[in-house]
C-alpha cells in the first residue's frame, strides 16, 4: 500500500495544474482583471469626430485580459472629455450601452462646439490604451452649418464605402434624367390627394427647396431634417428630385414608362414590381438624427444588455398591428403552439371587424423586452416591417418571412447566415423555431453574424454615408438645369446653426 501523506501531495499537486490550467482556460471569468493595455477602443467618436460630426458621436470597448482574451463580464468606464468652448468647459452628455457580449458603446452629444479636445477613457483610475484621445481639430456641434467641401471629399474623409449594390440596381434605369420634360408628368401622373403625397425638392448651392403635393405631407419633414443635416456637414450636389412620402412604393413595373424607362422617384421602401430608389427608411433615419434626443430607440440603444442567453425564453416572439393577413395568422399559429410562439396584436385597425377571433389587444411593451425570448418573428406590415434592423442589433435570433418588399440594406442581407428564412405564407415557421431550438450553437452563430452586420452597416454614419453616396451617383445622371420651380419654398437651417466658430464653410453666410 502506498503512503497516504505521499497520496495526498500527489492529488494536491495535481489539483494545483487543474487550478491554474482552468484559469489559463477562462474558467475563473469572473474574477479575470481588465488589462488596460490590451483592451481595445475604436469607432468615429475617438477616430474621427472632428470629421464625422454626428448628432450623438459614439465609440465602443471591449475589455480583454493580461494573456489578450476577450472579457464577456460587463465593465464599468470613467469617460471625462476635456475641452474649452465659447462658454468655457467643453458641455456634454454621455452615456455607456453595455452589449450582452461584455464590450460596451459610449456616446456623446456636445451642447455646442469644442476645440482641444481629450477624451480620456479609464478603468479603475487607468487609462486603457490610447487613452488619452487628443482631438486636432474642432469638434462641431452637429447643428453648426460647417460643410466640409464636396460630397466627395467627404464621403473620403470619413471612410464611407465607395459604393453599394442596391444604389448600382436602383440607378440602371435613371442614366439621362431630364426633369424639364419629366417634371409636369410625374406631378400629373401621382395627384392623387386623398391617397398618393410627395414632394418635388430642388437643392442648389447647398440650399434645400420644395413643393409637396397631397393631402398627408407630414412626413416631408423626415426628408427636411436629412437634407439639412447633410448640407452642414459637406456642399450636396445639385440635383432635383421626387420623394414618395407614403409607404407604398410608387413606380409599377410594366406600368407607366416614358422612352427611356420609369419616373426617378425616391421611397423609403422598394419592392420587387417596382423602380423606385430606396433611401433609408424615415424611422432609422430619424433615430440617427435624434440620438441621444427625443427618440428613445435607435441603433445604439438596442443593443443593451438584456437577459443572459440560458435564462431567456426558448420560444420566438412578436407584438404589432394587424397590418397584415399574416399577422393575424401568425397569432392563430401561436395559440396551436403556444410551447414554441408567443404572438399577439396591440392594435386593431386594418381587421376591426375580426377582433372578437383574433383578441383581444395586448399593451404595447418596449421593444427591449422583446429580446426576453431567444427568437424573434419578423413579419412585413403594410410593406417591409421597419423594426427589422433593431431586431438583428438585439441579443436574440431573428426569423425573417420571406417577401418582395425590402430596405436599402436587405440586399446584403444572407438567409442562415444573418436570419433564419421562413415561408411568405408561413408555412414552415413552427419547423424553422424547432430547428433554432435544436440547433442552440447555430443559432447563437447567426445571431452573432447579425450584430456584426448592423455594426458594419447601420449605425448613424453608416446610415449618412448611405444618403450621401446615393446622392452623389443620382446626380451625375440629371441632365436638365437645377432650377428652383416656382410655387418652392426653401426649408431654412435652424437659426443656431449659424453661430458656430467655423474653420470650413464652402458658402459664406452672405450668400445663402
Amino acid at each position: 500500500m502506498e503512503d497516504p501523506q505521499r497520496l495526498r501531495q500527489y492529488w494536491s499537486c495535481w489539483l494545483l495544474i487543474l487550478l491554474h490550467s482552468c484559469y489559463i482556460a477562462s474558467c475563473g471569468s469572473a474574477d479575470r482583471v481588465v488589462d488596460a493595455k490590451n483592451s481595445r477602443i475604436w469607432g468615429p467618436g475617438v477616430e474621427i469626430p472632428d470629421r464625422a460630426t454626428l448628432p450623438a458621436r459614439y465609440f465602443f470597448i471591449e475589455p480583454r485580459d493580461v494573456q489578450n482574451h476577450k472579457i464577456n463580464e460587463s465593465q464599468k468606464y470613467d469617460v471625462h472629455i476635456i475641452g474649452q468652448s465659447r462658454f468655457g468647459s467643453c458641455r456634454y452628455r454621455l452615456n455607456q450601452i453595455d452589449r450582452h457580449d461584455g464590450s460596451s458603446i459610449i456616446r456623446y452629444r456636445l451642447a455646442e462646439s469644442c476645440s482641444d479636445v481629450t477624451i480620456h477613457v479609464r478603468h479603475n483610475d487607468v487609462h486603457l490604451n490610447g487613452s488619452p484621445f487628443a482631438i486636432p481639430g474642432t469638434l462641431y456641434s452637429e447643428q453648426c452649418y460647417c460643410p466640409q467641401g464636396s460630397v466627395e471629399e467627404w464621403l473620403e474623409t470619413v471612410g464611407c464605402p465607395s459604393g453599394d449594390p442596391q444604389i448600382d440596381m436602383d440607378l440602371i434605369p435613371f442614366r439621362a434624367i431630364n426633369f424639364s420634360s419629366l417634371r409636369t408628368r410625374m406631378i400629373q401622373q401621382y395627384d392623387k390627394p386623398g391617397s398618393i403625397s410627395h414632394c418635388n425638392y430642388v437643392i442648389l448651392r447647398n440650399q434645400v427647396h420644395r413643393r409637396c403635393y397631397g393631402q398627408h405631407t407630414g412626413f416631408s419633414k423626415f426628408m427636411d431634417t436629412i437634407l439639412l443635416s447633410l448640407a452642414r456637414k459637406f456642399t450636396l450636389p445639385d440635383m432635383e428630385m421626387f420623394v414618395n412620402l407614403g409607404d407604398w412604393p410608387l413606380v409599377k413595373k410594366g406600368g407607366p414608362t416614358r422612352t427611356t424607362g420609369p419616373y426617378p422617384i425616391f421611397s423609403w421602401c422598394g419592392s420587387d414590381d417596382t423602380f423606385d430608389i430606396v433611401m433609408p427608411t424615415y424611422d432609422i433615419t430619424e433615430s440617427t438624427l435624434e440620438n441621444m434626443g427625443r427618440v428613445m430607440l435607435d441603433m445604439l440603444s438596442i443593443q443593451r444588455r438584456g437577459l443572459p442567453w440560458a435564462e431567456k425564453h426558448d420560444k420566438a416572439f412578436w407584438r404589432g398591428r394587424d397590418a397584415r393577413r399574416e399577422r393575424l395568422e401568425l397569432v392563430a399559429l401561436a395559440r396551436r403552439h403556444p410551447d414554441l410562439l408567443n404572438a399577439s396584436l396591440t392594435n386593431f385597425f386594418f381587421f376591426r371587424d375580426e377582433e372578437s377571433e383574433f383578441g383581444p389587444r395586448v399593451a404595447h411593451i418596449s421593444m427591449h423586452e422583446f429580446f426576453d425570448y431567444r427568437y424573434q418573428v419578423n413579419v412585413d406590415g403594410t410593406v417591409a416591417a421597419y423594426r427589422l434592423p433593431y431586431l438583428l442589433a438585439g441579443s436574440s435570433v431573428v426569423l425573417k418571412q420571406d417577401s418582395f418588399y425590402y430596405e436599402h440594406f436587405y440586399r446584403k442581407l444572407v438567409p442562415m447566415r444573418h436570419y433564419i428564412p421562413f415561408e411568405a405564407d408561413l408555412s414552415d415557421l413552427v419547423q424553422q423555431i424547432e430547428w433554432a431550438r435544436e440547433n442552440d450553437e447555430k443559432a447563437r452563430e447567426i445571431r452573432d453574424n447579425a450584430n456584426a452586420f448592423i455594426n458594419a452597416n447601420l449605425l448613424p454614419l453608416d446610415i449618412y454615408c448611405y444618403h450621401a453616396l446615393l446622392f452623389k451617383e443620382y446626380a451625375k445622371y440629371i441632365v436638365s438645369p437645377i432650377q428652383v420651380q416656382p410655387g418652392m419654398e426653401k426649408i431654412e437651417q435652424p437659426e443656431e446653426a449659424y453661430h458656430c466658430p467655423c474653420e470650413r464653410t464652402t458658402l459664406p453666410r452672405d450668400e445663402l
